[in-house]
């Protein structure tokens, strides 16, 4: 049985606690994106093959994304801020090594390194943001600039990423978190509080099977490009990720103290954002993968450029996201998120339908803004709802499972796009050949949408709309006792 034990009562200032994890998040986010911009002279400087290219994100966002169930147990029996320190420092010297690699394995490996730092930062950002901040009006507050830095980050990274690349090289991307990260190793303890420590062990057998089951299944996926899917090495490869997966899911029911708890999943609301939030990553990786790429490659645009053509959709971003707040007090949170899913898949429709003879201001910077609207719209609510109504006990669990499902999201998309673009027969030049890859893989990502949307009508919408019907009679009933205690 677990117990936590209660954080001394000191005080700090809530402002000063939500500018530090939101500026840790923002720097793990970026370095997930940063790197977008600069892929073309990295592989040219690494002299990497395209399977090899990929798995330089792939690496960060496997490890990552494995690991996070593992860090978000780790917070809450060692303390969220004492993991979150360890995390920023882990993955502040990966960001050095990455910086200084003179080879692609050495780049490959030190994105991995990164990735456990990653995945001990993120759930314990989002815990300490949900412990600091009480239910109601400061929270949604808080959790709407979280999702918010989830967007603007990713989307600020790739223009960071190319003028880092254009002036200086793809290395600086790297090099900019080591001042960052200490900058925040020095403020979080004097500014975040500690939290109380569960009682109890880290479920090592689940956290073993789940990163090596959507290990496995990653690097089958990511092989069928160069491959195909007929090769021994991919059927295996796929088959032992899915017998790993399901091995998880059986461990964890019968664990006592599991590193994903499936009562979480109980909740309409929390499950179905979990896999709207994968479905919607794994679309939004294959658009930043793809896209400057295609600027690069069939524009002719440099780096530099490429990261500021992004520009429309961070601008219209950030503008979105900041009016987010007050959206979700006004109305049902599913709402936006619907409107959200739907004109990002309007965007990435239409900038799938790109070509050779398509010119930037209407194949890419229109389809873009809508794009930067939906991540908008999109991002607050996924987060919002996928810890909303999670027991005090599950709280690092919940927030662990939102970033999983993100990055894992982002890992299998990533993977499924590129397995997409290899189906393209290279009978083409070489330019054609390329855009033809890139609309293959945004189609497959609309797709993805698509079905994101599905789930979050299917399983969001009614269960807000019941918890808010819910909600009204309680509150009504409520305030005449409010007005007799005046």
């Amino acid at each position: 049985m677990e117990s936590m034990k209660p954080a001394p009562a000191t005080a700090f200032h809530p402002g000063a606690i939500l500018a530090i994890i939101l500026a840790s998040y923002f720097m793990i986010l970026l370095d997930n994106s940063v790197i977008f911009t600069a892929l073309p002279s990295l592989q040219a400087d690494l002299r990497l093959s395209t399977g090899e290219l990929s798995w330089v994100q792939d690496a960060y966002t496997l490890v990552f994304g494995g690991l996070l169930l593992l860090g978000a147990r780790a917070g809450d029996l060692l303390g969220r801020r004492r993991v979150f320190v360890f995390g920023l420092v882990v993955f502040s010297i990966a960001s050095l090594l990455i910086g200084l690699a003179p080879q692609g394995w050495w780049a490959i490996a030190g994105r991995a390194v990164q990735g456990i730092g990653a995945a001990v930062v993120a759930p314990a950002s989002l815990s300490l943001l949900t412990a600091s901040f009480p239910e109601g009006r400061e929270r949604t507050r808080a959790v709407a600039l979280y999702g918010a830095t989830a967007g603007i980050g990713a989307s600020l990274g790739l223009v960071i990423g190319g003028a880092l690349a254009h002036w200086i090289s793809w290395r600086a991307g790297f090099f900019v978190n080591v001042p960052i990260g200490a900058a925040m190793i020095a403020l979080a303890p004097r500014f975040i509080p500690e939290s109380g420590r569960a009682r109890g062990r880290f479920d090592a057998f689940g956290a073993l099977s789940a990163t090596l089951g959507v290990g496995a299944l990653v690097f089958g996926i990511i092989n069928t490009a160069d491959a195909g899917w007929n090769p021994p090495v991919t059927l295996t490869a796929v088959t032992a990720g899915v017998v790993l997966l399901v091995a998880f899911v059986l461990i964890e029911r019968r664990a006592a103290q599991p590193i994903m708890p499936l009562r979480l999943f109980r909740s309409r609301r929390r499950t179905g954002a979990y896999v709207a939030r994968f479905l919607y990553l794994g679309a939004m990786i294959a658009f930043f993968f793809f896209t400057t790429q295609f600027m690069q490659e069939v524009l002719g645009f440099d780096p530099l450029q490429a990261g500021l053509g992004f520009l429309p959709m961070t601008a219209v971003n950030f503008a979105v996201a900041m009016s987010i707040p007050r959206l979700m007090g006004k109305m049902p949170g599913s709402l936006p998120l619907l409107t959200g899913i739907l004109v990002t898949l309007a965007g990435m429709f239409w900038l799938s339908r790109a070509g050779t003879d398509s010119s930037y201001l209407t194949g890419v910077a229109l389809p873009m803004i809508l794009i930067g609207a939906g991540q908008g719209l999109a991002f607050a609510p996924l987060t919002s709802f996928g810890i909303t109504g999670a027991p005090a006990s599950d709280a690092g669990a919940a927030s662990g499972l939102v970033n999983t499902f993100h990055q894992v999201g982002t890992c299998l998309g990533l993977g499924i796009a590129v397995a997409a673009a290899a189906t393209v027969p290279a009978t083409r030049p070489a330019v054609a050949h390329l855009a033809a890859q890139v609309s293959v893989a945004l189609t497959t990502g609309s797709i993805l949408l698509l079905v994101a949307l599905a789930v979050a009508a299917a399983l969001i919408l009614p269960a807000d709309l019941a918890a808010r019907r819910a909600k009204i009679p309680r509150e009504a009933a409520s305030a005449p006792q409010l007005e007799a205690a005046r």
